[in-house]
């Protein structure tokens, strides 16, 4: 073709423009645009390229002129085809005189027309010319073209009708779409508002995919807009807060964007705003939250300011909401504000570099207090046909982290809830499915039309775990979990989550949340077993828990980084049986043999002999597996001490099975070898404990321990109970 055919086609271009403003778009008679149909059949019966080339010229203006339907669409592919617009697409020689791009943009304007049809959008002939397509966004060039612009519209338009098909998504995320967009945006070119739009538009459909492929360009887009936010100073800085959300990554957060979101908040909620002003960025702060817990926030003076500003706003939008019979509560925000309060509750326990001093933390308690009341009465209003709701799942988490610190204030009026929060963790527990997708409602309620980072717990009970743990404590708390079902129901959950760590599961991608959840069940059992002992005795559930810890504790110990979990189940399962010793499952079966066996594993491991220069004694040190977590086990350690004292009169077999472990005897020759005064007082009581139970249970005991020199070890103790036994006959 030349460069008189295309100035020829030029003017057949506007001719066609004047012809479809004269003639109807549409005639009745006949269904059909006659304009239409005559370039159609010229299209039909052209003989060359040259010919082709301005029929279809003329088919595009035809179709720019006005409306066409969708049948009309496909009749226009049904002529066209793909075939010359793939050829247009892909050719590198223009004729003589025509900028390059000019049939490229006749090319992309064919597709932008097909690409209308649903159908077509997601034909294979479309979907391969993506990679073709997102290099036209960011093409070089005149940017006062108005060809060029045209095909920049035309190839978002082809872009954004596929992004709208089912598997859409995934085809411009492995064409590198997302790539070409972030290019696009940070070039602010001629339609870069295009290109940011149909971002938001990937990361909502596909966040963890368009990270995967494109996250150095996505790190950039995301550094400009905090950047542009931190500077903003008019209406954009609100549009900003609902767009940054969706740019957060689902990994680490650069400092210098959170530096620049972190001042771009603190002015916009230091101000005096609307609530359509003030809740999108409510919400950017608390994707941040989630997200990076406190790391946003810097040290220092402002940083405690801005954070004691943000739970109080929280806090009272939280009480305006709530509080206000027959409102109509926004959830998204107030979701959010829950997110806030947690970052309160988390600060205001911090003990060591809290970012909040502690006349901060007294006020914030008291008015987080306040709007935990009202939390605590909107549960009260909630009926059975909204337990599923993902809103009121969030309100029982946040309500479930209040009680994980705080029990003793609302003490009347979380006990008046209580009835109802074991209802509702029944329910969502006994459709554990539809709890695991309630916390996702939740989180993309509250924080980001994404997924979130940390995962969150997807039941409702091992949100009310901790707070639970302490309830049992107090007799009236307990007394009402008791009466509603809660310890048969602990012991279902305890009993289900612990199959996720047994043999054949892969426990190296559980959450840690599992064992978390495990060891606090662990601790309200603890609970039961001291202050309600009557209930381990007569509710069958203990009995089945019981033959669990029995048969899980022999390989649980010899597993690595799970000692701690450990000790819960060894110490529980001592506590259990003084309880239930006329059980059947414990006289000497294979099963409590097994146990008791991992039990003094896990008492007798705990210290070591360990030389000190200088000095011809060794001293009694924690063994290198129990010293980074003695903190957290040593409650235990002694617990279980007492507790295995305290089995060895009611279970007569165990005496003898202790002397076949050669734990007494071990027990003696390691005091021996060290120097008395390295052993706390706490220490040697416990061993004598143990050491005195099974020399008084057993004539062998009390021989194996003279001739290890009991009677010696315990004189140079001063464990007088013990010498007194060894001397007996």
């Amino acid at each position: 073709m030349s460069c008189c055919d295309l100035a020829a086609v030029g003017q057949l271009g506007k001719a066609s423009t004047m012809a479809s403003d004269c003639e109807p778009a549409l005639n009745q008679a006949e269904g059909r645009n006659p304009t239409l149909e005559r370039y159609l059949g010229a299209l039909r019966e052209a003989k060359n390229d040259s010919e082709q080339f301005a029929a279809l010229l003329l088919v595009t203006k035809a179709v720019k002129a006005g409306d066409i339907d969708a049948k009309t669409r496909r009749r226009i592919f049904d002529a066209v085809g793909f075939t010359f617009p793939n050829r247009l697409l892909t050719t590198k020689e223009a004729p003589d005189g025509c900028p390059d791009h000019v049939l490229r943009a006749l090319g992309v304007a064919l597709l932008a027309c097909f690409c209308s049809d649903p159908e077509l959008a997601a034909h294979p002939q479309v979907l391969n010319k993506i990679p073709i397509l997102s290099t036209f966004l960011t093409a070089r060039g005149d940017p006062d073209d108005a060809a060029r612009r045209s095909m920049i519209d035309d190839t978002y338009q082809c872009l954004t009708a596929v992004a709208g098909t089912p598997r859409g998504p995934r085809h411009l995320i492995a064409g590198g779409t997302v790539s070409a967009l972030c290019q696009a945006y940070l070039g602010h070119g001629y339609g870069f508002d295009q290109a940011l739009a149909l971002l938001v538009g990937l990361l909502a459909a596909a966040e963890t995919q368009c990270w995967k492929e494109a996250e150095p360009d996505l790190l950039a887009v995301l550094r400009g807009l905090s950047e542009d936010f931190q500077k903003a100073e008019d209406a954009s800085k609100f549009e900003l807060c609902q767009l940054l959300p969706l740019f957060l990554p689902p990994t680490t957060v650069p400092p210098e964007c959170l530096r620049d979101l972190q001042a771009g908040l603190a002015r916009i909620l230091g101000s005096k705003l609307s609530s359509w002003q003030r809740n999108p960025a409510l919400k950017l702060a608390a994707r941040l939250a989630h997200a990076c817990g406190s790391d946003w926030i810097p040290a220092g003076n402002s940083g405690s300011k801005f954070l004691a500003l943000l739970v109080n706003l929280a806090c009272v939008e939280v009480r305006l909401a709530l509080e206000e019979t027959g409102s109509e509560v926004k959830e998204d925000v107030v979701t959010a504000c829950y997110a806030l309060m947690e970052l309160g509750i988390q600060e205001c326990t911090r003990c060591e570099q809290s970012l909040l001093k502690e006349p901060q933390k007294v006020q914030l308690v008291s008015i987080m207090k306040e709007a935990i009341g009202a939390v605590i009465h909107y549960l009260q209003q909630v009926g059975s046909e909204k337990q599923k709701e993902p809103f009121v799942f969030a309100s029982v988490r946040i309500l479930g982290a209040w009680l994980a610190e705080e029990t003793s204030s609302l003490r009347k009026e979380v006990c008046q809830l209580l009835p109802f929060l074991v209802r509702y963790a029944k329910t969502l527990y006994e459709e554990a499915e539809e709890a695991s997708d309630l916390s996702q409602q939740v989180a993309n309620l509250a924080i980001s039309p994404t997924t979130p980072g940390p995962t969150w717990p997807g039941d409702a009970l091992r949100l009310l775990l901790p707070g639970w743990c302490h309830l049992t404590v107090e007799d009236g708390p307990r007394e009402i979990l008791i009466k509603e079902g809660a310890p048969s129901l602990l012991c279902k959950y305890f009993l289900q989550q612990w199959e996720l760590t047994s043999p054949g599961h892969d426990t190296s991608v559980l959450p840690d949340s599992v064992e978390i959840g495990l060891q606090t069940c662990c601790h309200i059992f603890l609970n039961l077993v001291v202050t309600a002992p009557g209930l381990i005795k007569r509710d069958a559930c203990f009995t089945s828990l019981m033959n669990t810890l029995m048969t899980s504790l022999p390989a649980l110990v010899q597993q690595q980084g799970r000692l701690l979990l450990a000790a819960n189940v060894a110490t529980l399962g001592l506590l259990m049986a003084r309880l239930l010793s006329t059980s059947p499952a414990l006289q000497g079966t294979p099963a409590s043999r097994g146990f008791f066996a991992a039990a003094i594993l896990f008492l007798s491991q705990s210290h070591v002999a360990r030389a000190t220069p200088g000095s011809d004694q060794a001293v009694l040190a924690l063994s290198p597996d129990y010293e980074g977590i003695w903190a957290d086990l040593q409650e235990l350690w002694f617990l279980g001490m007492q507790a295995f004292t305290g089995c060895v009169p009611l279970l007569p077999w165990l005496a003898p099975a202790a002397l076949r472990s050669r734990w007494p005897q071990e027990l003696l020759q390691l005091l021996g070898s060290v120097s008395p005064t390295s052993v706390k007082p706490e220490m040697v009581a416990a061993y004598q404990g143990v050491l005195v139970e099974l020399a008084r249970a057993n004539r062998l005991c009390r021989e194996a321990m003279r001739l290890q020199a009991g009677e010696e070890t315990a004189s140079h103790y001063r464990m007088a109970a013990l010498e007194q036994c060894l001397s007996e006959p």
